[in-house]
């Protein structure tokens, strides 16, 4: 099982296979198993963005059983390593190049396309960036590009 990533624009963004043989970020058209993703955006074009792995295990996330626990706060996770780190560099410039104000971001475990959300935030775009920042499973993020 893997933790997918779905954005939300006005505009779909630029699409971009996965390559084994080149990792990097890629972006998909919704399959149709995937297309009950969408009852959870406002935004018009919704589109699946993998990780350097080719699905989104390697940005930065955290289990919804970890982030629902009593006192925990996502600082308290260490550094990401190396990948997450610049996966989420990549993601950040993707999002940016695409030219919206405004994007939404949904992560999810593969399979889980009908699950509300369980967390709904507000955040700038570069605070994607910080060192503690985590994409929450089941968390629905509304992206403030700076």
């Amino acid at each position: 099982m893997c933790f997918v990533l779905y954005v939300g624009t006005a505009s779909p963004l630029p699409l971009r296979p996965w390559r084994q043989e080149a990792p990097a970020l890629s972006v998909k058209t919704l399959s149709a198993k995937e297309e009950a993703i969408k009852t959870h955006f406002t935004k018009q074009a919704v589109q699946h963005v993998g990780s350097t792995s080719g699905c989104g295990c390697d940005f930065p996330h955290v289990l919804t059983d970890t982030w629902r626990s009593p006192g925990f706060e996502l600082d308290m996770l260490p550094e990401r390593d190396t990948s997450e780190h610049s996966n989420a560099e990549e993601l950040v410039k993707l999002l940016r190049e695409s030219g919206e104000k405004t994007i939404e971001v949904y992560g999810v475990w593969d399979g889980d396309f009908t699950e509300a959300p369980e967390a709904r935030e507000s955040i700038s775009l570069s605070s994607i960036l910080d060192p503690h920042f985590r994409f929450k499973e089941k968390g629905f993020y509304t992206v403030q590009v700076d």
